[in-house]
């Protein structure tokens, strides 16, 4: 996941590029009563997180496949305040705390079929060429990552993450690889409501000179599982259309771990 153009398919590239109405996480503790008897309510191994993570097929209108240049190693992505670095995490698919097992995939919502026959680029003015890949790229791209816990793990990680959403409104600044950016702003988001907690949010460099360009991001517990998901639109950023994390992806992942 590097920072370049081709950011659509790395988040954290693009977040430093470019730069939670929440649900209060449940009290620690293990999953019992109806929970219990959820695919995730176990602490699940690497083979089954990769037999319930999302794969292709499962989200209509979206292609599902690898993470294109992978997740990166928690070592290598840091924010500039240690307090952060839950949130920037989760912009790179990395799953808050100290998971057992974990998993990644990226669903590429498919392009529109256009209703008219495509101008040469010839034809086009810079306006209207630039206004012609803005439209191309209007898709949602989103980065699924699945994490199992032992005990109470997966609530501690997303009572940090919640935390650090609450202490990082101002900003903060982060690198991954060597490779430096900030986000000037960092707010709480509506979750999407699945799962047993979740925590939602978006962050943005209000001080970019193409504007704010948000990203977004939402982490839902499903029993000692965390699912991760990050959404990036390019196409939205440039047109300066708000968009979120993509709904059609979480309702695929959540009804895979019910």
């Amino acid at each position: 996941m590097r920072l370049c153009a081709t950011a659509a398919v790395s988040v954290l590239s693009l977040a430093l590029v470019t730069g939670c109405g929440d649900t209060k996480p449940d009290a620690p503790g293990t999953a019992s009563g109806k929970d219990a008897a959820k695919p995730a309510a176990k602490t699940l191994g690497a083979a089954e997180l990769r037999k319930l993570i999302i794969a292709k097929g499962d989200v209509p209108g979206h292609e599902v496949g690898p993470v294109e240049g992978g997740v990166p190693d928690r070592s290598k992505v840091k924010a500039g305040n240690a307090e952060c670095e839950p949130v920037l995490e989760a912009f790179t698919g990395i799953a808050p705390g100290a998971p057992v097992a974990h998993t990644s995939r990226m669903a590429t919502q498919e392009k529109k079929t256009p209703t008219a026959e495509p101008s040469s680029p010839e034809d086009l003015t810079e306006g209207a060429l630039k206004d012609e890949f803005t439209k191309a790229m209007d898709l949602d791209v989103t980065v699924v990552t699945l994490a199992s816990y032992e005990g109470d793990g997966a609530e501690r990680g997303l009572a940090s993450l919640q935390d650090a959403v609450k202490a990082c409104t101002g900003g903060f600044s982060g690198e991954q690889d060597g490779e430096k950016g900030k986000f000037t702003k960092v707010a709480a988001e509506k979750p999407s409501g699945t799962g047993d907690a979740s925590v939602a949010f978006t962050a943005t460099d209000e001080d970019s000179e193409d504007g704010a360009l948000p990203l977004h991001s939402e982490v839902v517990r499903h029993g000692r599982t965390l699912a991760v998901y990050t959404t990036v639109n390019i196409g939205a950023m440039m047109g300066k259309k708000p968009y979120t994390v993509s709904a059609p992806v979480v309702k695929a992942q959540a009804a895979k771990l019910k």
